[in-house]
């Protein structure tokens, strides 16, 4: 017997996994997960992250998301089921869900929404569907998707940034590109071996990206410099460097040019009734890379519009598809491969 008061939302994030019902966020874990050689379960979210780069030859790390969609379906399954476990308990997998919808990237192939789809058949929910992320961010931000007046969102997330223009339930103008979080990790990994001889796993180069990454050299309040400890090249001996946030904008000034670029291609490419609308409306900045110092600032200077900081840049999409779970028939015309 299915269990029909039981919905839940899905934002299977590159970097991030959050799961919500229809009272709002139940787990919010890293999107990683440790198997063994049996392919059992030893570590979900923030216990696996914890494990990065550090598990030995019979444990192995998996970020089962690479550029926002499923790169191992296996690893991707087990996680989620987890996950949801986590909220809900065993016993539901038995009776089953009403109605679960999952976030998916705007700029995805058909078959890549059907693994994020797929994910989801292990829960036996009668109703299923995906959202684009861009439109649940829309909605996360309590904006009004249905009117005419066009609205642009910037979602920088970790593996992909998309750059919609949204009107009437619909997306009128869009670029995305997979250049986000995990490609600032890699600029600052390359650039600290090359320059310093020192190697540094992705996880501390992430670690001081969130602490001192920035776009911008003429903010306010800059974070003083930060130590990153990791191997010599030179003799494989640990040691420690120190790196300045302008340093740390050098880094990652090119990768954000093409950030820049996308959104400026979707302006041109954008109807000119809309763009009208957002010469008035501005910008609207969301995804968990946004939150890096100065984004908001460098945008405003380049693109001449106001641009509009999410004060829930890392939970918009997950707050959206909960709108969405909460009244179904209401948003059912923005739903995709849904039954």
């Amino acid at each position: 017997m299915i269990l029909r008061d039981k919905s839940f939302a899905i934002d299977l994030g590159n970097n991030n996994t959050l799961v919500t019902d229809k009272s709002g966020i139940k787990v919010n874990q890293p999107s990683y997960i440790v198997l063994d050689d049996s392919q059992h379960v030893k570590a979900v979210g923030e216990s696996a992250y914890a494990c990065w780069g550090k598990e030995h030859g019979s444990l192995h790390s998996i970020k089962p998301l690479r550029g926002g969609v499923i790169a191992d379906y296996r690893a991707a399954d087990k996680m989620i089921k987890t996950l949801v476990e986590e909220v809900f308990g065993h016993s539901f997998f038995k009776s089953g869900f009403n109605q679960i919808i999952s976030g998916v990237p705007y700029h995805t192939t058909q078959v890549e929404r059907e693994a994020f789809r797929n994910s989801l058949e292990q829960f036996r929910a009668r109703n299923t569907g995906l959202l684009f992320e861009p439109l649940a961010a829309a909605l996360g931000l309590n904006l009004n998707i249905e009117e005419p007046e066009g609205k642009m969102i910037v979602d920088i997330g970790g593996g992909i940034t998309e750059i919609v223009v949204i009107s009437l339930s619909g997306v009128a103008a869009f670029e995305s590109i997979r250049t986000a979080g995990d490609a600032f990790d890699m600029a600052i990994q390359d650039y600290i071996r090359k320059n310093y001889q020192l190697l540094i796993g992705l996880k501390t180069a992430e670690e001081v990206k969130k602490k001192i990454g920035g776009v911008d050299v003429d903010i306010k309040l800059k974070p003083v410099a930060a130590n990153i400890k990791g191997k010599s090249l030179e003799d494989g001996i640990p040691k420690a460097i120190s790196i300045s946030y302008e340093e740390m904008v050098s880094i990652l000034h090119p990768i954000f040019l093409e950030i820049e670029s996308a959104i400026f291609k979707t302006l041109q490419n954008c109807p000119p009734e809309l763009a009208a609308d957002i010469y008035q409306s501005g910008i609207y900045l969301t995804g968990g890379s946004s939150l890096l110092l100065g984004v908001k600032e460098r945008l405003e200077k380049q693109t001449g519009l106001k641009v509009i900081k999410d004060a829930n840049a890392l939970t918009s999409v997950s707050l959206g598809i909960t709108k969405v779970v909460q009244q179904p028939s209401k948003y059912k015309n923005v739903l995709v491969l849904q039954d």
